[in-house]
């Protein structure tokens, strides 16, 4: 699997370097067909690649061609954008097989089939690879992705299922995220932001400073790059289990769910900058809208203007109304908690009746 990683990210960089050079010299934009059409070629070049399955050699330059894709998208837009860029040993971690089910035969393809009674699972030209389940593959198997994570070894695999709707509960919620609490619902429920980075700050300023004071290319640097790579590896998991267990408490007592539709690149050069990207925002919403999906609940958008400042009881709105985390409006003397009234008016503005008609997207 190693050897694997290694000759895939030898293919994408030589893959983005025939891009440059063919763009630069001939003024010709290549495709992942084109490229993809030279892998005989590579192999007969260099037998090391027949050693490596087809899909996973195309794959590797479907992934250049989605870089490629992405950086114009970013261009269009006029957003910051960043070229591809060559991919060091440390930036590439992953291999993936395209396709897990033969649909016609209704049956496993070559790759990931698990085998020995569920204790390992076929790779082709790897072999059967021992692996631990955490718990039963649901519906068709459609990719199957080998992830190195730091020193363990990860297989994901991508399933189609259906939909399993929960039972209705008439119920529709208003949430409004923060920094000082993770979440707070229009039902007056304030979920406490458990500071995952922040409480882990200390240990990797002295991590980060081991690494500092070791030799380059030494094996006592690498020991402590794999230390300090796995403090951040039980950070960004409690945070993903904070984010799974609160979106599905969200989903299993809500049918409706509505949230502000937040730019978080806008917001994350400030002041506030490591709370945001501690709290994780951004995903726990992807995280609560594909559960959702899921569960046929929907999700509203709704805009994130004067949430914070307009009085839920009279709709008057001014800067004035909001001081810190009390809210006191200047017009009927409304007083409440000023997120619980920013999270009541966004379950308004996503109602049929709210603020601006309804307006809303649904996710």
């Amino acid at each position: 699997m190693l050897e694997t990683l290694r000759l895939t990210r030898r293919l994408y960089n030589a893959g983005l370097e025939q891009r440059r050079e063919a763009y630069r010299k001939q003024g010709k934009t290549l495709s992942a067909y084109d490229q993809q059409r030279e892998l005989s070629a590579l192999k007969a070049e260099c037998p090391e690649y027949a050693e490596v399955y087809a899909h996973v050699l195309q794959d590797t330059l479907d992934r250049l061609d989605k870089a490629y894709k992405a950086f114009f998208r970013r261009v269009k837009r006029g957003e910051k954008a960043g070229f591809p860029r060559f991919k060091p040993a440390q930036r590439w971690n992953s291999f993936r097989f395209k396709q897990c089910w033969d649909n016609k035969k209704n049956d496993w393809t070559a790759c990931g089939r698990p085998v020995d009674d569920g204790r390992r699972i076929s790779l082709p030209k790897i072999g059967a690879v021992r692996c631990r389940f955490h718990r039963p593959l649901e519906g068709k198997p459609k990719t199957l992705q080998i992830v190195l994570d730091v020193d363990e070894w990860y297989a994901v695999y991508t399933c189609e299922v259906p939909v399993s709707p929960l039972p209705e509960t008439g119920s529709a919620v208003g949430v409004d995220v923060g920094t000082r609490y993770f979440a707070i619902t229009s039902d007056g429920e304030f979920v406490e932001n458990p500071r995952h980075l922040g409480k882990s700050l200390r240990k990797l300023r002295v991590q980060q400073r081991t690494v500092s004071r070791r030799q380059k290319g030494s094996h006592r640097r690498q020991k402590a790059v794999r230390q300090l790579a796995k403090t951040y590896r039980r950070i960004r998991r409690s945070r993903q289990d904070f984010h799974h267990k609160t979106a599905r408490k969200l989903v299993r007592e809500h049918d409706l769910i509505a949230h502000e539709d937040l730019k978080v690149s806008n917001l994350v050069p400030s002041n506030l900058a490591r709370s945001i990207s501690d709290v994780g925002w951004r995903a726990f919403l992807d995280i609560l809208r594909g559960k959702a999906e899921s569960a046929g609940r929907v999700v509203v958008r709704v805009p994130p203007q004067y949430t914070s400042q307009r009085c839920h009881a009279c709709g008057h709105t001014c800067r004035e109304n909001r001081d810190n985390e009390v809210f006191r409006c200047v017009s009927c003397g409304h007083e409440d908690h000023a997120d619980h009234n920013a999270a009541k008016n966004i379950l308004a503005r996503a109602l049929p009746s709210g603020e601006n008609g309804g307006s809303h997207a649904v996710a």
